[in-house]
């Protein structure tokens, strides 16, 4: 007991170590409270944020302060980001649940060493303004997705540089359609 206690005292003196401890707490407050209570105390560790922001429950982040967050964005339920090589999340952005994003991946050339002790790749990922990530989305490191882009549930996204309001789908995802703006029917002169 006298070892947990010494455990739980050196992390609580370290910044990052009071912020794991109180974002464990809350990230599971269900109802109106929780929205406001995880977006005052977490925002603040973000690298950025914009505003309106709604942060849904079950959601976890490493390395939150290498985060850009626009405004009007929703992290959905139960999404994974692992920002090690930055994230950057436009505006009006939303998330599915269970989606994960990851900017870091582990090194793996050595056959001879546990990939565990071969250290990281950082890939910055770049999601632009209102693109719409569907449920059970992964999107890899490198992964660049254009403004209005839509990302169909399940899919994997990888390091690719996809064009604004593309509709992609798949593992790996691939390009199936293109969002184009509806013309208005012409009103006859009187």
């Amino acid at each position: 007991m006298y070892r947990f206690l010494r455990l739980l005292l050196r992390e609580m003196l370290t910044k990052q170590g009071r912020f794991r401890m109180r974002f464990h707490l809350i990230r599971n407050l269900p109802g109106q409270s929780g929205y406001v209570i995880r977006k005052k105390v977490i925002s603040k560790q973000f690298g950025s944020v914009g505003k309106d922001i709604k942060i849904e429950v079950g959601i976890k982040i490493n390395n939150i302060d290498k985060m850009i967050i626009g405004d009007g964005v929703i992290l959905g339920v139960d999404n994974f980001y692992q920002a090690g090589g930055g994230i950057e999340i436009g505006d009006e952005t939303c998330f599915g649940p269970r989606s994960s994003v990851w900017s870091q991946n582990h090194k793996f050339e050595d056959p001879e060493v546990a990939v565990y002790k071969q250290g990281y790749d950082f890939r910055k990922v770049v999601i632009r303004k209102r693109v719409w990530i569907g449920a059970n989305v992964f999107i890899m490191p490198g992964a660049e997705l254009g403004d209005g882009c839509i990302v169909s549930a399940g899919a994997v996204v990888g390091a690719k540089k996809f064009p604004p309001y593309s509709i992609l789908a798949g593992n790996p995802a691939r390009f199936i359609g293109k969002r184009e703006k509806k013309e208005e029917p012409e009103t006859p002169a009187n």
